[in-house]
């Protein structure tokens, strides 16, 4: 990967983690003590409105995979971007397809910026040769953060540092 694809990746994947710091905002100052109990008691919750209009922003939504991008320098590209999708439901619920499979799971996002996803549930059929299926759908389960920019939804994963890039579905 070039310098210059390297450094825009960097940004993105600062910029994101920016986003999500910044939305959970906590005015008191940490303690010790304090900063071991958020680690254990998780981010604070939003209130009804905060989710709302953070799911608001995928809700209904229905994305194609342009590209998976890793801090290796890894970058995988599906041949066909209508083999690979993701479809936020307003309820909660997401639909996927993976090459040759489809999948359902859950998805929530507390605030802006932060974004998880619940176990996902695909079949396991044997797609060919070159399929992005097995990497595609093991992001998922570390996805943490997402950004929507230039029209393309960016999700940051948080174990190696990925980030999966989707276009609108045609028609969308």
């Amino acid at each position: 990967m070039n310098t210059w694809i390297r450094s825009r990746l960097c940004l993105l994947v600062v910029s994101i983690a920016m986003m999500a710091a910044c939305s959970e905002g906590d005015p008191q100052p940490q303690t010790n003590a304090n900063q071991a109990d958020r680690q254990t008691a998780g981010p604070p919750l939003a209130t009804g409105s905060e989710r709302s209009n953070a799911n608001a922003m995928l809700a209904g939504t229905a994305w194609q995979l342009v590209k998976i991008m890793s801090m290796d320098d890894r970058v995988d590209e599906p041949a066909d971007r209508s083999l690979y999708t993701l479809v936020f439901g307003a309820d909660g619920n997401v639909s996927l397809r993976a090459d040759c499979n489809r999948g359902t799971g859950t998805w929530t996002s507390e605030s802006a910026g932060q974004l998880g996803f619940g176990p996902l549930a695909t079949t396991r059929a044997m797609c060919p040769p070159g399929s992005l299926f097995d990497r595609y759908i093991a992001q998922f389960e570390w996805v943490r953060s997402y950004i929507i920019k230039d029209g393309h939804l960016f999700l940051a994963t948080m174990a190696d540092g990925s980030i999966i890039e989707f276009e609108p579905m045609p028609g969308e």
